[in-house]
């Protein structure tokens, strides 16, 4: 495994770091945050080229302070830090003695290529699965700052919030679940708030009217999705994509009510489910958006969002009070001092002769047969039974 992080991680990334290549959203990341600690603002007012266009909310021009802060040091580069989220949030949700699956599947391509080219999507798939874990764990205060802090980065992550509401409800009740809610909404509010009523206008445009393609200049994602081909035709087409998407959103939304997940894991299926109708269905995307879903289900296949039960009825077993433990009365007849001897064909009449009181009446023989074989167990005699026969 660790050849593998070499070989697939460490040396790749070393050599884009020190010979200062990566893709466009690296730098529009640096950017983003050198304004915000310059203008407190991460949007240009009038861009003019599609590289200008700072298509993230707020949140992400965070990990583009470092470079402002470092200058052209290497570590200042916005792909260490948002791996390093990604890393950080994986790891406080993996057990500590199971780990070699999420090591596994960091230096897959699936992840080690994008951590190493770019990296913009890393922090909010770690952030993610870090908000459905919590919620799992009966926690809603810590998920919900989880998915505020996914929810200021792009806007793609605010269908978590739909199924963490869901799972909390579940785990841990309603009033936690809107605990949860307002915990995510307040934040992401606070995080977000600021910029929008600063700079409104370039908000909406670079964030919400490029991605989807209806902003001034036309948007570099393309691949032909579904979604896409709809949007070609004209108004028309794109008013079909955007129709159906919100189709696909009601029905991953009703499924949420008529079967909430109960685990983390089944959480992170349909929250995977709904990002990847959403990707295929809008009017504008690139197959690469499709790795966020897959990342969020293979994480979800490691130990410590995988387990059938969920956390609340766990919880609720161990703190339940164990039920006093009462010593069982021996299986004694009525009316006889001692056990009825074994009927088992191996003790013998000797054996069973010599484990009978030395005083004491005798036991009476079955009124429905003389003869003396030994009387089957927890069959009550009565003492003042007048006896048959002597010895």
């Amino acid at each position: 495994m660790a050849v593998a992080a070499v070989g697939a991680v460490l040396v790749p990334l070393l050599v884009l770091l020190l010979d200062g290549r990566a893709q466009s959203e690296v730098g529009v990341i640096e950017r983003s945050g050198e304004l915000l600690l310059r203008t407190g603002t991460p949007y240009l007012a009038d861009p003019l080229t599609v590289t200008e266009y700072t298509p993230y909310l707020p949140g992400m021009a965070l990990l583009g302070l470092p470079r402002a802060l470092l200058g052209g040091s290497p570590l200042g580069d916005a792909r260490l830090w948002c791996a390093a989220v990604f890393l950080l949030c994986v790891l406080r949700t993996v057990p500590a003695g199971r780990r070699l699956g999420a090591a596994a599947l960091t230096v897959s391509p699936v992840v080690a290529l994008p951590l190493c080219v770019s990296g913009v999507d890393l922090p909010l798939i770690g952030l993610c699965r870090l908000a459905l874990v919590r919620a799992a764990e009966r926690r809603p205060v810590a998920a919900g700052l989880a998915l505020a802090a996914a929810c200021s980065l792009k806007w793609t992550a605010w269908p978590a919030l739909a199924v963490v509401t869901a799972l909390l409800a579940v785990t841990a009740g309603r009033r936690a679940a809107l605990r949860g809610v307002a915990v995510a909404v307040g934040a992401a509010a606070v995080a977000v708030l600021p910029v929008a009523l600063r700079a409104p206008g370039p908000l909406v445009e670079q964030v919400f009217a490029f991605p989807t393609g209806r902003g001034r200049l036309p948007t570099p994602a393309a691949s032909p999705l579904p979604g896409r081909l709809l949007a070609d035709l004209g108004p028309p087409g794109w008013c079909a994509a955007v129709g159906l998407l919100l189709l696909a959103g009601l029905a991953v939304g009703a499924s949420l009510v008529a079967r909430p997940p109960r685990t983390a894991a089944a959480a992170a299926h349909r929250l995977a489910l709904g990002l990847s109708a959403a990707f295929l269905l809008a009017p504008a995307g690139r197959f690469g958006y499709l790795a966020l879903p897959l990342v969020l289900v293979l994480l979800s296949l490691s130990p410590s969002t995988s387990n059938a039960p969920s956390t609340a009825s766990t919880a609720s077993t161990a703190n339940a009070p164990s039920a006093p433990c009462t010593p069982k009365a021996p299986n004694t007849p009525k009316g006889l001092p001692w056990a009825p001897p074994s009927s088992s064909p191996t003790t013998s009449r000797r054996a069973r002769a010599a484990s009978r009181p030395s005083s004491g009446p005798w036991p009476t023989a079955s009124p429905a047969t003389t003869s003396w074989s030994t009387p089957r167990p927890n069959r009550a005699r009565s003492a003042t039974t007048p006896l048959s026969r002597t010895r």
